[in-house]
């Protein structure tokens, strides 16, 4: 298996795939892309149907989304559970996660990152301000309270134990150290900020800022 990334200080949708990969345990190659030319996005178009990253290689497919790499990854790794055990809990998770893989396009635009801002690292931009903006984060907190009040007895994660949902959510919670968001404004009263924080130390998360960064 390869699964090919975008730079890994700015790639989001990247570090999602990954970050699913690494929680299955398997064993699996990484190859590392840019785009910042049309060269270079000549050359993703020759490895990815869609042009974009991440794309799992496997068995002489190509799986090229990033919620189609998860529940590949969950079908084929069901020890690594990937998804909450209880059908109800695992449509919640299943929501979560679809908001965010379509969702949330004010945040991306103003808070998007980029090589000069990355989602790794001690760099820091200003915080943006825009209406649109301020919508996307107190769904954010909302979400984000919401799910950890039910299921916080369970676990540090969005539904207690670690699932996709909280694959996705990790690049949100790097944008809002980077452009130094304070989730107070929009709602929280630190539920939300400490999820943040718990997914900014996972350990997969930790190890692929380091590596990100050398």
């Amino acid at each position: 298996m390869e699964l090919i990334i975008g730079p890994r200080t700015y790639s989001t949708w990247s570090l999602r795939g990954w970050l699913i990969m690494k929680r299955t345990g398997a064993d699996f190659g990484v190859i590392d892309v840019r785009y910042e030319t049309e060269a270079q996005k000549a050359a993703l178009r020759e490895v990815s149907p869609s042009g974009f990253v991440p794309v799992l290689r496997v068995d002489g497919e190509m799986i090229w989304d990033t919620l189609a790499i998860g529940e590949w990854a969950a079908e084929h790794y069901p020890q690594a559970r990937m998804w909450p055990a209880d059908p109800v809990v695992r449509a919640l998770a299943r929501s979560a996660t679809a908001e965010m893989h379509s969702g949330f396009s004010a945040l991306r635009t103003f808070c998007g990152t980029g090589p000069n801002r990355p989602m790794v690292g001690d760099s820091r931009s200003e915080t943006p301000s825009d209406p649109a903006l301020d919508r996307d984060l107190a769904r954010i907190v909302a979400l984000f309270r919401q799910m950890r009040g039910r299921f916080g007895a369970d676990g540090p994660w969005l539904f207690g134990d670690w699932s996709i949902a909280d694959a996705f959510f990790t690049p949100v919670a790097a944008r809002v150290r980077h452009f130094q968001i304070d989730l107070a404004d929009h709602g929280d009263d630190g539920v939300a900020s400490a999820y943040v924080q718990s997914l900014l130390a996972q350990p997969d998360f930790r190890l692929w800022e380091t590596e990100a960064l050398t």
